[in-house]
This record gives C-alpha cells, sequence and structure tokens, in this order.
C-alpha cells in the first residue's frame, strides 16, 4: 500500500478522470508486488488466502473457499489513513478476476472490494452489488462517504456468505469531494423563489396527465403546482437504459407535445409547472448509475436537450423551473467527463444565457437525498433553487416495494431507531442548515408512504413531512396523483383492491386541506 501526500511518503501519479483530477492523485494506491505485500494485513475466515503470479507475472492476491466448505467468509482487510479520508468522497477502484464464485443470498455478498468506516452514528459498508460469477479481470469501482466524524476506516477484500475463487490487483482510492463547509456569516437579504406565491402546494403527476385530470386538481383539490416528470416507461429501469440517442429523442418528443398540448390549461387553471427530466440520456446502467457520467454521448445530449428546453419555454409563464434531472447517481465518473456538480454548473450557465428568469432546481447526487446536500457545495449562479426527495426511513415508506418486508409502523421503530416527526426533521436537518447557510429556497419535490402501511401510518408520516416543510417555508410536492395506485391517496389500504376509494381517504383529506390554503 503507498499513501500519497504526505511528507515523506512516495508520490505515485497516474491518470484520473476529469472530477478526479481537480481533486487530486489517489490517496491510496494498493498492489501486491512489494517486498511483504499483506504486512499489517488483518485475515479473517481461515486458510485459502495468497498471493499468486497474475497478469505480466505481477503478484496479485487470491481468496478461495472451495465449494465443499459451502458458503461461507473469507478476507483481509487493512487500516486506511482516516485522517486522509475523513469527511471526504472517494471513489474505490479495484481489478477483480472470478471463477466459479457462486450466487450469493444477497446483492452485497459475493466477491468483495469493500470501504468500512466507523462513525458515532454507526458502522458504514460500501461496495459494488452482484459481484459474483466467472468472469476475467474487469474493474470493480464504486464511490463511498467517510464521515467527518469517522474514527477509522478499513479497505477489505474477499468472499463473503459464497464460495469459489477470486484475485484481486491494483485498489485505488481517490477523494472525489469533500464535506462542504458553512460561510462564516449567513447570508442576508431576500431569499430567491421563483414565484410570488404564499407556498407551491402540489403533486408530482403520471406523465399519462389529462387536460381532465388538471382541472380535478385545480378546481376540486386547489393544487397550484405539478412537478411534470418527462419519465420513459419507469423508474429507475427504462428504455433509455438501451436506446440510442435518436430514439431517446424521438420518446423526448413525444412527451414534450404532450406537454405544449396541456400548458394552456396550467395558465388557465394558475398551476405552475416544475419541469423535471425524469429520464436522461442514456437512462441507467445496473447500478442504478445515470449512464451520462460514463458515456460521452449521452452528456452532451443532455446538455443540448436542456439548451433546446429553456429556448422552447423561456416566455412560458406557466413553467416555473427547471429540475434539471432526477435523483442524480454519478457511480465513479468516466474520464473526460464531468461530475456531477461540474455538469449541473455547465448546464444552468448554458440556460441563464438563454433564460435569466426561471428558476433552475438542483438536485443533489446521489439520489436527491437530503443527507447529499452535506456533499454539495452551492453553485455560484443566480436563480437557483435546491431540491431534496424525503423517503426516510426507506423501510417504511417503501415497505412492500421491491419485495421489502411490511408490517412496519409510523411512528415506531425501524432498524433499532424510533422515528416520529422529531426524526423527521433531524433526518431533513441537512436541508434545514442548507437554507441557513447559504440563503437558498428548498423545495421537497417528492415524498410519499406507501398506502398499505398498517394502520393510519402512512397518514401520519404524510402528516408530518408537510408540517415540517411548512414549518420551513419550503414548496412540495406529494408523490404520485394518478401514477402508480401504490402512492396513490385515492386508493385505500388493501394492496390487493386496485380500484380508488369511493369515499377520500384520510391521506387524501390531509392533503387536500393543505391544497386549500393556496392561493390562485
Amino acid at each position: 500500500m503507498r499513501l500519497l501526500g504526505k511528507g515523506g511518503i512516495a508520490l505515485v501519479l497516474s491518470l484520473a478522470s476529469a472530477a478526479w483530477a481537480a481533486a487530486g492523485p489517489p490517496v491510496v494506491e494498493i498492489d501486491f508486488t512489494a517486498p511483504a505485500p499483506l504486512e499489517g494485513w488483518e485475515r479473517a475466515g481461515g486458510e485459502g488466502i495468497s498471493l499468486v503470479e497474475g497478469p505480466d507475472g505481477r503478484r496479485v492476491l487470491a481468496v478461495e473457499i472451495p465449494a465443499a466448505e459451502g458458503q461461507g467468509h473469507r478476507n483481509v482487510r487493512t487500516r486506511l489513513p482516516i485522517e486522509e479520508l475523513r469527511g471526504a468522497r472517494v471513489a474505490v477502484e479495484g481489478w477483480v478476476r472470478a471463477d466459479g464464485v457462486a450466487e450469493p443470498p444477497q446483492a452485497y455478498n459475493g466477491v468483495k472490494v469493500m470501504l468500512h468506516s466507523v462513525a458515532p452514528d454507526g458502522p458504514r459498508w460500501t461496495q459494488q452489488n452482484n459481484v459474483f460469477g466467472t468472469f476475467d479481470w474487469r474493474k470493480v469501482q464504486f464511490v463511498a462517504t467517510v464521515p467527518p466524524e469517522a474514527s477509522e476506516a478499513w479497505l477489505v477484500l474477499g468472499l463473503e456468505n459464497t464460495h469459489g475463487q477470486a484475485w484481486f490487483d491494483r485498489v485505488r482510492i481517490t477523494v472525489v469531494g469533500r464535506h462542504r463547509t458553512a460561510p462564516a456569516e449567513p447570508p442576508s437579504g431576500p431569499v430567491y423563489r421563483g414565484h410570488d406565491r404564499e407556498r407551491l402546494r402540489g403533486v408530482m403527476i403520471s406523465p399519462r396527465l389529462t387536460e381532465a385530470d388538471l382541472r380535478f386538481l385545480a378546481e376540486e383539490w386547489n393544487v397550484n403546482h405539478v412537478r411534470w416528470q418527462l419519465i420513459w416507461g419507469g423508474f429507475p429501469r427504462s428504455p433509455a437504459d438501451t436506446a440510442s440517442v435518436a430514439e431517446y429523442r424521438a420518446w423526448l418528443g413525444g412527451a414534450l407535445e404532450h406537454l405544449d398540448s396541456l400548458l394552456p390549461v396550467c395558465r388557465e387553471l394558475g398551476i405552475l409547472v416544475a419541469l423535471d427530466v425524469h429520464t436522461p440520456p442514456g437512462g441507467r446502467n445496473d447500478n442504478h448509475e445515470c449512464r451520462m457520467f460514463h458515456i460521452a454521448e449521452h452528456q452532451q445530449t443532455f446538455i443540448d436537450i436542456w439548451d433546446e428546453l429553456a429556448r422552447r419555454y423561456r416566455d412560458e409563464p406557466a413553467i416555473w423551473g427547471y429540475d434539471l434531472v432526477n435523483e442524480p447517481v454519478e457511480g465513479v465518473v468516466a474520464e473526460g467527463l464531468m461530475d456531477w456538480r461540474t455538469l449541473a454548473e455547465h448546464v444552468s450557465r448554458r440556460i441563464r444565457e438563454v433564460d435569466p428568469e426561471r428558476a433552475i432546481i438542483i438536485e443533489p447526487a446521489p439520489w436527491g437525498s437530503p443527507e447529499a446536500l452535506d456533499w454539495f457545495e452551492p453553485l455560484d449562479l443566480p436563480n437557483l433553487v435546491y431540491s431534496v426527495h424525503m423517503y426516510i426511513p426507506h423501510q417504511f415508506t417503501h415497505q412492500g416495494v421491491y419485495d421489502d418486508p411490511t408490517g412496519v409502523h409510523y411512528p415506531g421503530e425501524v432498524d433499532g431507531v424510533y422515528y416520529d416527526r422529531d426524526k423527521l426533521e433531524e433526518a431533513l436537518r441537512p436541508a434545514i442548515d442548507y437554507q441557513r447557510d447559504y440563503g437558498v429556497h428548498i423545495y421537497i419535490g417528492e415524498f410519499s408512504a406507501i398506502r398499505w402501511a398498517p394502520g393510519s401510518s402512512a397518514h401520519d408520516y404524510i402528516r408530518d413531512v408537510i408540517a415540517i416543510c411548512e414549518k420551513h417555508g419550503w414548496d412540495w410536492a406529494y408523490h404520485a396523483f394518478r401514477e402508480w395506485d401504490g402512492w396513490s391517496v385515492e386508493h385505500g389500504p388493501d394492496r390487493d383492491d386496485r380500484r380508488p376509494t369511493e369515499e377520500p381517504t384520510d391521506r387524501e383529506l390531509l392533503l387536500r386541506s393543505w391544497f386549500e390554503k393556496n392561493e390562485r
């Protein structure tokens, strides 16, 4: 292992992506060619760990669990320089080969190239999932965060809950971002919101929305805002994942024609629209990372379409803002491409050249989560709104989705933590602090709870999230209206009943009680 950047320790230079180059050379590089390459490493799981000849005669690490032993755990780990990594987002890369590694019971088992950190709020384990089978040398890579309060960090290489053989070589860890730093003095003066309403209270809508749906939202529910998702097929999987740029543009053209046909209705009804590129060019890969961070053609298309969208809608009064991309996930950014913050700033500057007025809505990576704001320095541009989505705790809000267990209550204990309104506000603390530190407006572009949550849990969760939004002056959009019935407030708690209820649900009545406050 070679540690970089400390006095008296050799520097090892290597090529890096554009995002990495800005952050400097790797902090850690590991191969197994040096004398005593495993000195100081800790072993776990018994015999079956060795150094063998690999590519070009290089020594590599080999880890084996024979099939006769059944599924097991076997690994080595080494302590990482916590002073260099504390409070950092890091890209981890390693080369791996595998032979007969059995499919493990969980996606996070199998071949392990893992970063493990320990902090007062608990341990973190981050790795690339679904690494098993038989394959020649290939790169495993992921991005992890090391909390500012972390006391230790470890690199783990090996096999977990499986059997077979795996070989490891050339691991490097590079800092790609740092925990944001608050300014000494918060800015004063009015906060830009991009509208003159007391509050935007609304819903995220289905791409199949009709004029009748819009009139229902305005006239029956008194909604004054919709988040209009330009979504192709579904999320996070989409036809865009395998589509060409031409096919993507053909889909987008049809979606915009539908939007254009209904914008006059939005103007008439006083509904302000957040235009959300929910499906970016290239879609997402198997790790749900946006392909525009890995393929240059898709990143350029993303830049181009926002230039075109700004020109198309710069004079449209019904458009409140441009939500650049839904829940961005970068992964390890390819060489020569921009990371999300750099790309967001580049696109925003292009939009500002065309449209200086409308809000540009920025979600932090990854996933537009509240905690992601802690790692996202604000952009140096006017008229920005920062947006996060609220699904914490995920085990509650998404119970029964993707085979997640059901029967999780709110308020209640989730994974040993008791969640109530105070805990939800603590989960949203990064957004509260961001608003205070930088004098920016916060938009909660999505929040929800699955309709079959037990008892009044879904109602109580939605009630508390809205109360927090209102307390802090945030605009918000409930997810979702007439999209998938799992999130629908027009459907009851019976998972198997796909029909809207005859009488309004408690969740619908709750939303409508807030929409009644809207001024049109």
